[in-house]
């Protein structure tokens, strides 16, 4: 049987909306990922498009952040795009929207069971998981596409098996194929199969919501029934919450016709847009394109128009419709008029009939209009200016406002780009300035692994002096062993992006540990050289932290560098361990990390934690302490910092192994995945 191209995949309309208005919008990476994640259709062609030979080496990706991170946020806006025009074609009766709606409530709740089992089951790669869940029965939807007849119930009849092919034509591994090609094995014979086939049987089983789901997670996993009800119960709570997100109803009957309706008239104005804007002559400056863009926008809407440019806080009109624009500036500090509360906030809105200030009032006499829109036209980083269109009544802004808004973004992106391409300052580009503080940001990263192998080889060279040390010498090739590990970990993530490992927190670490460890390895390398006298003060109470290894110990690097260098001339330095720290209900393990030196440079403290311009000298990043508030965020931490001439002190707060507030955190996160 020939398999069908990705986009003959049909979406639910309410999903394809959604993720469109996403990416005309100003969603990240993460937020389109989440729309994307719950359709099958929409994972299918994403996964399909991220594992191809177009983008290096085919079949390595099974998961939508892998996916986003590769393909990048153009290619997927472009992605969407596409689906959502294919989308039009598909004509689906009443009927079948119904049952494209049981299949996607089926798959989705197929995925988060995947997902909270893998959790509770210590599936390594829970991601993987949810995406094979969601796929697992695309050979359905392959089936709903057919009218009825002969050929829709043969492919009814092998939907497990085209599904099946499918994964392996996408590139998704020989494991995912065989969790799709099992999954209506019975519970018995797979108990000796791979943990994902596991995972992905009993998902499908308790998404039917039969007895037999519970009996097979007993079976499979050792499950009882109790624990397993209670995570289908916090499964179909999810469910819930993403088809409200969605607009979907999930009970009744359901016709996707309203929904395919605004998507039509979306899709439309979106090409009107692009329409418009194509004759747009080119650009030197933001100041010409928004002057000249207004008479496309008026061409567009069929109202009159004015254009505002803002620069260093002011509005000035740049450009009337209806009349020669006079000179009017509007300062942003005190925004009463419409035009600077859209400035300001960024929303697009209309006048409204109580709240009329003399500026309003004389726009309206320029428009001659009785009423008006505004919008922002709000790029990357700043407001470059405001669009007004002449309203003739408040109640007329609802076919306008897409319009607008659409317009409004399109021009923005283009003024980005103008800037990118005609920096105001420098040879610099936005974009290349982002280039090189990522890469400063890995180069920086790399460092700290290959500081601690040097200093172990300082330690090995005096040690192989003896052959009768031998068994000792082990533990420390293998820290060797991991540190370059991480190094060569890390310089992947320069040569191709790709997604940042989850952190593993099942097994908790012991702080104490970590920082006698390491206090070793400062001395010969850090201490003895600088003439710094580090004085460890260490609690006897337990310090087991949720966290693993590699973060841990690249943040106190970080900050056990930053001061040995404020030190020139020696000095002291202390750690210290505090537990348990209760604060804001959370328990708590501090570290304390002080030292003797002239204090941060009061440059550096009004962007503490930002990338700055080191003042170390040429050899230095100045990404340190944006790097430890990175790993500290990815943890749940807190850090906090006092400096004076006296010294610098800062507090980390990490989160308990033993926190109380843990298992409700990780229930969440079960009902909220």
């Amino acid at each position: 049987m020939e398999l069908p191209a990705d986009g003959e995949l049909p979406s639910l309309p309410q999903v394809v909306l959604r993720a469109l208005e996403a990416c005309r919008g100003e969603a990240d990476y993460r937020e389109i990922g989440r729309i994307i994640s719950a359709d099958t259709a929409l994972c299918a062609r994403v996964l399909a498009l991220a594992n191809s030979a177009l983008y290096g080496r085919p079949g390595e990706i099974n998961s939508i952040e892998q996916a986003l991170l590769r393909l990048g946020i153009n290619q997927i806006q472009a992605l969407i795009i596409t689906a959502s025009l294919r989308q039009l074609l598909f004509d689906l009766g009443t009927d079948r929207w119904q049952q494209l709606r049981d299949f996607w409530r089926h798959s989705l709740t197929t995925a988060l069971t995947a997902r909270a089992l893998g959790r509770l089951t210590g599936y390594p790669d829970n991601e993987e998981a949810f995406m094979v869940g969601v796929l697992h029965n695309v050979g359905e939807l392959i089936a709903l596409r057919q009218p009825a007849g002969d050929n829709h119930q043969a492919l009814l009849d092998n939907q497990i098996e085209i599904g099946a092919r499918l994964a392996e034509h996408w590139g998704l591994g020989q494991m995912a194929t065989d969790a799709i090609r099992y999954q209506q094995v019975p519970a018995r014979e797979i108990r000796d199969a791979s943990h994902l086939v596991k995972l992905i049987n009993l998902s499908t089983r308790l998404a039917l919501s039969d007895t037999s789901g519970i009996e097979a997670a007993q079976t499979i996993f050792g499950l009882t029934s109790a624990l397993t009800r209670e995570i289908c119960t916090r499964i179909e709570r999810e469910v819930s919450s993403v088809a409200q997100s969605l607009e979907i109803p999930l009970d009744g009957p359901f016709d996707g016709e309203s929904a395919h309706r605004r998507l039509f008239n979306q899709v439309v104005r979106s090409a009107l847009v692009d329409q418009a804007l194509q004759t747009l002559p080119a650009q030197s400056t933001d100041t010409e394109l928004l002057a000249t863009a207004l008479r496309n926008l008026v061409t567009l809407t069929g109202r009159p128009g004015l254009a505002f440019q803002e620069h260093e806080g002011v509005l000035r009109l740049l450009a009337a419709t209806r009349s020669r624009p006079p000179h009017i500036e509007v300062p942003l500090d005190n925004p009463r008029s419409l035009v600077a509360r859209v400035a300001t906030l960024y929303e697009t809105d209309v006048l409204a009939e109580d709240h009329r200030t003399i500026l309003d009032q004389q726009l309206l006499d320029l428009l001659d209009c009785p009423s008006m829109m505004c919008v922002a036209v709000h790029g990357d980083s700043r407001c470059h200016g405001i669009y007004v269109i002449g309203l003739d009544a408040a109640g007329d802004a609802e076919d306008s406002e897409v319009l607008l808004d659409l317009f409004a973004r399109r021009v923005a992106e283009l003024a980005d780009t103008l800037e990118r391409e005609n920096p105001a300052h420098g040879d610099e580009t936005l974009e290349q300035l982002s280039h090189r503080i990522e890469l400063r940001k890995r180069v920086h990263e790399i460092s700290n692994p290959l500081t601690i192998v040097r200093q172990y080889i300082y330690q090995l060279q005096g040690k192989l002096a003896s052959l009768d040390g031998g068994e000792s010498i082990q533990p420390d090739l293998h820290i060797v062993r991991e540190e370059m590990d991480r190094a060569v970990a890390l310089l992947d993530r320069i040569s191709e992006t790709e997604t940042p490992s989850t952190n593993d927190y099942d097994s908790a670490l012991e702080l104490n540990t970590e920082l006698t460890l390491l206090c070793e390895l400062f001395e010969d390398a850090l201490f003895a050289p600088g003439h710094i006298d580090c004085k460890p003060v260490l609690t006897n109470a337990h310090t087991a932290i949720r966290a693993t290894r590699g973060p841990v110990r690249q943040l106190i690097i970080n900050l056990v560098r930053n001061a040995v260098e404020a030190m020139d001339d020696g000095g002291e330095l202390r750690l210290q361990t505090a537990a348990p720290v209760w604060q804001d209900g959370r328990q708590w393990v501090e570290l304390l990390i002080e030292d003797s030196g002239e204090g941060i440079p009061e440059s550096v403290r009004n962007h503490l934690f930002k990338p700055v311009r080191s003042t170390k000298g040429p050899a230095h990043s100045g990404l340190g302490l944006s790097i430890v508030k990175q790993l500290m965020d990815d943890m749940e931490g807190i850090i906090s910092c006092k400096t004076s001439d006296q010294g610098t002190s800062f507090r980390l707060l990490l989160p308990a192994a033993t926190d109380s507030g843990k298992y409700d955190r990780e229930a969440n996160e079960v009902s909220r995945h």
